[in-house]
């Protein structure tokens, strides 16, 4: 009979609330030396229960609480990313005021995400979630006086509110349905047969409290303006907070299995995301808002994914966006000078014939790579969305910069990416993940054209951008979408974010 272990699976959430309770009264300095021991001693306890997962040791939880192997793996990517934020963060807040309340909210989320990832219970699920809410609130107003940095965090309570009801619904009509708030239950309860109506309610409720908590269109406004915050809580906001919703939906899946209709909810809605959002993040000139828009142009990719069944490839996909977005935002300094050097070299047009056939060049090493690698496959129209998705990594690397050293090593570049993408993506259905995919061709169709839409949309903007002028306008404005979601906002509860209210806070 093998061993049964529970302390380090709970350890790292045990370990940051209690980083949470020591900052406290406690001096500055001693409060961040605290916290690093103590997130070192996370991410070691992570690792610990994710090799204990891998070497198949039975874990004892409470009741509620579960360890997927997903969710194992997730836990030690949001750990020491957490750690390494957390040191930055001690440099990056030297000599400011409310750095005890900084240490204790940071340890809150991260041990509140920590008890996400074991929920195996509604309540749980719910709890955690809207711990992180409340705590990440307190970060993003890290500076009280500046009224953007409230309005976002005011934007974002109201959707991390009503998502939470949205659960709360979703919780009761499955609980109603089972008998019990158990999430294992429920999926044994869906392997007896098909979903009921009050089931299929439920699924379509938590899908909408995931594309709320993902930020993604209409009401992705709070993501851009949380720039007002530090850049540690931006890096940690957009590499492991947001990301949670892809990670929900793939614990969720047997739920969005047997309803059509909230996986075709979640195509829409990644779909009409990725592409409005890539298209607004090519106009944005601050580095910062960039990547903001980057950010939800990724999540709507995550949730399409999701809908469209490739639960494996949102997953590795949810964890090489963190790694990318927490470095991307903590070097945001060197990408601004990156950045300067493309704007001021001439030479840096893309040439029409090489938007052209990037995407040729892309599908041709996916083809390739998806040949060469054994066992590989996927549904041919995943392919072609790949092909489209990565063709600006061609078209991008074709384009010559300052420091560029030759066109021919460029592209070779570009397709390297491309290759190694692919492969990553191949290699992780060998991996123990415990994640199984469920392609839906349907959906899978409309995705491939909504990827058409957007390569045309990026090319166009790229190589004519001034006879899309008028276009440019509306996409600098994120297409006024948020300006709505705003208003009705500020007409519901305007005293909460406006200019001088609550400053000694």
């Amino acid at each position: 009979m093998t061993p049964e272990t529970t302390l380090p699976t709970l350890l790292p959430a045990l370990l940051m609330f209690a980083a949470t309770g020591l900052a406290r009264g406690s001096e500055v300095a001693v409060a961040w030396r605290r916290f690093q021991l103590l997130a070192l001693a996370a991410t070691a306890a992570a690792a610990v229960a994710l090799g204990q997962r891998l070497a198949g040791l039975a874990t004892w939880l409470p009741p509620g609480f579960a360890a997927p192997l997903a969710g194992a793996w997730v836990a030690l990517l949001v750990q020491a990313l957490g750690t390494v934020i957390g040191a930055f963060s001690s440099r990056y807040l030297q000599g400011e005021a409310g750095q005890l309340r900084y240490v204790a909210s940071l340890g809150t989320v991260l041990g509140a995400v920590q008890l996400l990832l074991l929920a195996d219970h509604w309540l749980v699920l719910i709890a955690a979630w809207a711990a992180i809410g409340i705590a990440l609130q307190r970060l993003l107003c890290f500076y009280a006086d500046r009224p953007f940095a409230r309005l976002a965090a005011h934007k974002k309570r109201l959707a991390d509110r009503l998502a939470d009801l949205l659960l709360v619904i979703a919780a009761l009509l499955a609980w109603r349905e089972t008998g019990s708030g158990s999430l294992s239950e429920l999926w044994r309860h869906l392997e007896a047969g098909a979903p009921s109506f009050v089931l299929q309610a439920s699924a379509i409720c938590l899908v909408l409290a995931v594309l709320l908590r993902t930020a993604l269109m209409p009401v992705h406004g709070w993501l851009m303006q949380v720039m007002e915050a530090p850049t540690p809580v931006s890096a940690l906001l957009h590499a492991g907070v947001v990301n949670l919703g892809g990670y929900v939906l793939v614990r969720f899946s047997p739920l969005l299995e047997a309803v059509p209709a909230s996986r075709w909810l979640l195509v829409g809605a990644g779909l009409a995301t990725a592409l409005l959002a890539g298209l607004v993040m090519l106009t944005r000139v601050s580095i910062k808002v960039r990547l903001a828009w980057s950010t939800a142009a990724q999540m709507g990719f995550m949730v399409l994914e999701c809908g469209l069944g490739l639960y494996m490839l949102a997953l590795l996909h949810l964890m090489g966006h963190s790694l990318y977005k927490a470095h991307a935002f903590l070097a945001a300094s060197g990408a601004v000078r990156q950045t300067r050097l493309r704007q001021m070299n001439p030479a840096a047009a893309v040439a029409t014939s090489s938007l052209l056939a990037a995407p040729l060049a892309t599908a041709a090493v996916v083809a390739l790579v998806t040949a060469l690698v054994p066992g590989g496959a996927w549904p041919h129209w995943w392919s072609g969305v790949l092909a489209f998705a990565w063709a600006p990594l061609l078209w991008w690397s074709a384009s010559p910069t300052a420091q560029a050293p030759g066109a021919l090593r460029r592209l070779l570049t570009g397709a390297a990416l491309v290759a190694g993408l692919t492969a990553a993506a191949l290699a992780g259905h060998a991996l123990p993940f415990g994640v199984q995919d469920a392609p839906e061709p349907a959906s899978g169709l409309v995705a491939l054209i909504g990827m058409v839409l957007l390569y045309a949309g990026l090319s166009l903007m790229q190589a004519r951008p001034h006879a899309l002028a008028g276009w440019r306008r509306w996409s600098y404005a994120g297409f006024y979408l948020d300006e709505v979601v705003t208003r009705a906002a500020l007409r519901l509860w305007p005293a909460h974010w406006a200019p001088g209210a609550h400053s000694s806070h």
